[in-house]
């Protein structure tokens, strides 16, 4: 029966494994558990073919505890009692390690299943996720694990495990290979950090090279043909997207052109121009402001175009869009005014609407006091005129704080002049 060359080589010692160095080095703190043989209930988080399975099947092996595998995508309650069932029988001596994949697709009534036996130790759990523990998994089972990150594996670390399986795979059959320049490395730098898909384009890439009778001959041009276009992890409901949306509005803020536009190159690669758009948008009014009023307009001009105009285009008033955001001067007085205001309104301090502000438009208005003592601005010098705005209790309040920058500084002494105020 055919076995994939990833199950084939998949490794048998921590040694062997690659990548994850920071907790599986030589004194990584999960490769010092396992060397201690007592494993506590633990939850492996990390992308796809980072080592999370092989992980578990090493610590089982290194404890002598027979390994149970579910897939919480088609596993039950029941499949869970079925473990459970032979607990304490001659066929788990050692107890169980049950390692359960997936996890974010049990519901709460079936991970909270498992806490009887996880307390008791009757069941080691090891459950694994691609996506964040901390919002996917329950917290009664979060509270009773150890949470360890599984992270991309780097090229140099993927390539040792490439260059093992064309090993592997032509002592297994007695052949010989010819390898062009750079096939390896290319592999190990297409696959986004994800081990198992390297080594399935280096086996897809072995099944379909040319045999001229001596050799296999592995050819650049068929590396890039066998290899999947997924060097960027991107995925619009998981964390790579909350990530680098995260990563690309902070180099906004931060003012770093080449940051911000490798994280708009990702979004654009993936298709997701609205995101981008949205992001760029809110970024503007945000962080630049009235540092620069006028760069919101530019900025909406550019995202109308993109939308317009679309992939690839797109790429082009968007980057103009993304430069002029860093390059421009930056004030965050309008995001910290409106959230302080905002503040104010959500604890209840919203208090009655002055007289003289009060709907005066309508008979009866004047018996009632409204619109009395208004002041009309326009029939006073320089078209201002003091008077209370905010409600009684928050009269004095003060919202908007003058940015430490030209424009808002010019407003500032404009109106100081105009108010009589410094």
């Amino acid at each position: 029966m055919y076995k994939p060359l990833a199950d084939l080589i998949r490794p048998d010692t921590l040694d062997d494994i690659v990548g994850q160095k920071h907790i599986l080095g030589e004194n990584g703190v999960l490769r010092r558990i396992i060397e201690s043989k007592n494993i506590p209930n633990m939850v492996f988080y990390g992308p796809s073919g980072t080592g999370k399975t092989t992980v578990a099947r090493v610590i089982a092996s290194q404890t002598n505890r027979k390994l149970y595998r579910l897939n919480a995508t088609t596993a039950s309650i029941s499949d869970i009692k079925a473990i459970i069932d032979e607990l304490d029988t001659l066929l788990t001596p050692e107890g169980v390690l049950l390692y359960l994949d997936e996890i974010q697709y049990f519901n709460k009534k079936q991970q909270q299943s498992l806490l009887e036996f996880i307390e008791n130790g009757k069941i080691t759990l090891i459950a694994s996720t691609t996506e964040n523990p901390y919002f996917y998994v329950y917290n009664a089972v979060l509270s009773r694990s150890t949470v360890f990150e599984f992270k991309p594996v780097v090229p140099e670390e993927i390539l040792k495990a490439v260059e093992r399986a064309f090993r592997l795979w032509a002592e297994a059959r007695s052949l010989s290979l010819e390898i062009a320049d750079g096939v390896p490395e290319y592999i190990s730098s297409a696959c986004g950090g994800d081990v198992r898909k390297a080594i399935n384009a280096a086996e897809l890439l072995l099944t379909s090279a040319p045999y001229d009778g001596g050799a296999l001959s592995l050819s650049l041009d068929d590396a890039k043909l066998v290899s999947q276009r997924s060097s960027s992890r991107y995925d619009r409901d998981g964390d790579a997207h909350y990530d680098i949306m995260s990563a690309y509005h902070k180099s906004l803020r931060g003012s770093d052109p080449d940051a911000a536009l490798h994280y708009l190159a990702r979004l654009l690669e993936a298709g997701d121009l609205p995101s981008a758009c949205r992001r760029l948008l809110a970024a503007t009014s945000e962080d630049v402001g009235l540092a620069y009023p006028q760069a919101v307009a530019i900025v909406k001009a550019c995202v109308d175009s993109a939308l317009q105009l679309g992939l690839p285009e797109a790429r082009l008033p968007l980057a103009e869009a993304v430069i002029l955001v860093t390059t421009a001067p930056k004030s965050n007085s309008v995001v910290v005014a409106i959230d302080e205001a905002l503040a104010d309104v959500r604890s209840g301090k919203t208090c009655d609407v002055p007289d003289h502000l009060k709907d005066a438009h309508y008979e009866g208005a004047k018996k009632l006091g409204r619109g009395l003592t208004y002041k009309y601005p326009h029939n006073y010098e320089n078209n201002y005129v003091k008077q209370q705005y905010l409600p009684d209790p928050l009269k004095d309040r003060v919202y908007y704080r003058c940015g430490k920058n030209k424009a808002e500084e010019q407003a500032k002494a404009y109106w100081d002049k105009i108010k009589g105020t410094k």
